[in-house]
């Protein structure tokens, strides 16, 4: 899937927002500036949240929860993360009993964790539009792909 624009990201995130299940899993795969955080910020906008959608890369686990989104949500980046065992101390299993999580720079952590999500990449073409490129495990089954 070709996205011409850093609206059409947006676009893609709102859609996706509205298939959204607790337990779900989305990494975000791409070079800086790919539109990973933009994508976020659209599921993110589609989920109902109004005010400004920060990068989570010094925050590391930016939490968004209900009334102010209709579905619990952690927005992680784990760029800084350099010591796999860090990342238990997130809490990631505890957010997924009621919410789902939108991840960046998911290769820091173990595949196997992955394994049931959506997995999304992101690629800046020449043109300046971005290759979407993807993987869904079962759990996305008849719901994946949106579009």
């Amino acid at each position: 899937m070709i996205l011409q624009s850093e609206a059409a990201t947006m676009a893609l995130g709102k859609q996706l927002a509205d298939i959204l299940l607790p337990g779900d899993k989305i990494a975000l795969t791409g070079t800086l500036g790919a539109g990973k955080t933009t994508l976020a910020r659209g599921l993110l906008r589609g989920l109902g949240f109004e005010d400004d959608v920060p990068s989570p890369t010094f925050a590391i686990v930016q939490q968004y929860e209900p009334p102010e989104v209709r579905l619990s949500l952690a927005h992680v980046d784990f760029y800084r993360i350099e010591d796999p065992n860090e990342i238990q101390e997130l809490g990631l299993d505890d957010i997924l009993m009621d919410g789902a999580i939108i991840a960046e720079w998911p290769d820091r952590m173990a595949d196997s964790f992955w394994t049931e999500g959506l997995q999304i990449t992101l690629e800046i073409r020449n043109d300046n539009t971005r290759q979407l490129t993807w993987t869904a495990g079962p759990a996305w089954k008849d719901r994946w792909p949106i579009i």
